[in-house]
Formats: structure tokens, C-alpha cells, sequence
């Protein structure tokens, strides 16, 4: 595949059931409730819109991804489309939405860092970022890498994060709060058997 868009157009095809998919369906309301009603939103990696489609209703949403199939499909539902790669500028003026949705796409990133630097300055003041990682060292994870393996076995994650690590790169928002959801040992130990962990950060008013 000659493109970025291309190469994830065949992953979604491929191993995802051509983008039409939504993970840990926990973390749905989590979302939802951080973006609210009557926002301009940004879905970030949107894909075919599986996700967004819960938070249409009440809000102008944008969405962006790589995948223009997948973007096709997420149009259909009422979603402004943008195709775009996530690890270059934003194409969209400075304080522009109200809200950022991040969903299962940090992890997926060589330099998480400058997208949230760039997610910070097209929220306006006072905007919430809200998305989602896996929890890359839930036990099982853990058991995986003992027999040798691979912690995950995608292959187009960059990055595991911990509870810290996404306490340091959102260190310039307010309000951080992360929840662990999924999983059917969760009500066990979360942290352990969880396998998402939410966050949810407000940029600060000035």
C-alpha cells in the first residue's frame, strides 16, 4: 500500500470488519457524558463513525481519519468528514470546537505528545478532551509478555499506556479523570482486569 490511509483502509478490512466496530461498548456513556449536548465536536480517528454516531444527537461533529472508505461511511451518518493524518497539524482554526474525542487512538501514535499540543489549541477555553487507550497492563497483557509474546497483537499499536503516563501527557489540562472500564473480571480489581482506561481533561479557561 502506497498510502497511510490505504494501509489502514486494508487493516480496518482485514482484521476489523472494515471499521464498523466499537470495543469496550462501557465507555460509551463515559464519552458521551463528557461531550455533552449542543457542542461543536472533533472525533479524532473516527473511522466509520461506530462511535460517533452516540454523540451526534444534540452536536456539529467533524470527524477525521486517514481512511477515506471508512470516512465515506461515517458522512453517511450525519458526520462532517475529514480526511487527514492525525500525526501532522490539525487543519482546523485555533479554539474552533468544544470538545475532542480521542477513542482507542493514542496508542496508535509515534508522537502522542504533538497531537494532544495540537488538540489543545483547537479546543476552546474551558473545551474537554475525552478518548480512551486499552490498559496495556491489565493481567492478561502481563501473562503474554511472560510466555514471550507480544503484550498486544496489533500491530499498528505504537504505544502502551499506564495511569501515569496519560497523567503526564495531559499535565497542561485541568480536571484529569481517569476511569477503567470492560472486562469480565473488572468488578475484580479494574486496574488489573479492565480493559480500557478513560480519561476525560478540561483546558484551562486561561
Amino acid at each position: 500500500m502506497s498510502s497511510l490511509g490505504e494501509r489502514y483502509e486494508e487493516h480496518h478490512r482485514e482484521r476489523r470488519d472494515e471499521g464498523d466496530f466499537v470495543f469496550v461498548p462501557e465507555r460509551i456513556p463515559l464519552l458521551v457524558a463528557a461531550v455533552g449536548r449542543g457542542n461543536r465536536v472533533l472525533d479524532l480517528g473516527c473511522r466509520s463513525g461506530a462511535l460517533t454516531r452516540h454523540f451526534l444527537d444534540g452536536n456539529s461533529v467533524v470527524g477525521l481519519d486517514v481512511d477515506p472508505a471508512a470516512l465515506e461511511k461515517a458522512a453517511a451518518l450525519g458526520v462532517e468528514p475529514v480526511q487527514a493524518d492525525v500525526e501532522q497539524p490539525l487543519p482546523f482554526d485555533g479554539a474552533s470546537f468544544d470538545a475532542v474525542v480521542a477513542g482507542e487512538l493514542f496508542e496508535h501514535l509515534q508522537f502522542p505528545d504533538a497531537l494532544v499540543a495540537e488538540i489543545r489549541r483547537v479546543l476552546r477555553p474551558g473545551g474537554v478532551l475525552a478518548g480512551s487507550v486499552p490498559n496495556a497492563f491489565r493481567v492478561q497483557s502481563r501473562l503474554r509478555f511472560l510466555r514471550g509474546r507480544p503484550p498486544e497483537d496489533d500491530p499498528t499499536h505504537l504505544r502502551m499506556f499506564s495511569p501515569a503516563a496519560i497523567r503526564h501527557l495531559l499535565a497542561d489540562f485541568e480536571r484529569v479523570e481517569l476511569r477503567f472500564v470492560g472486562g469480565r473480571y473488572a468488578r475484580l480489581s479494574a486496574r488489573l482486569f479492565a480493559r480500557d482506561l478513560v480519561f476525560t481533561a478540561t483546558k484551562p479557561s486561561a
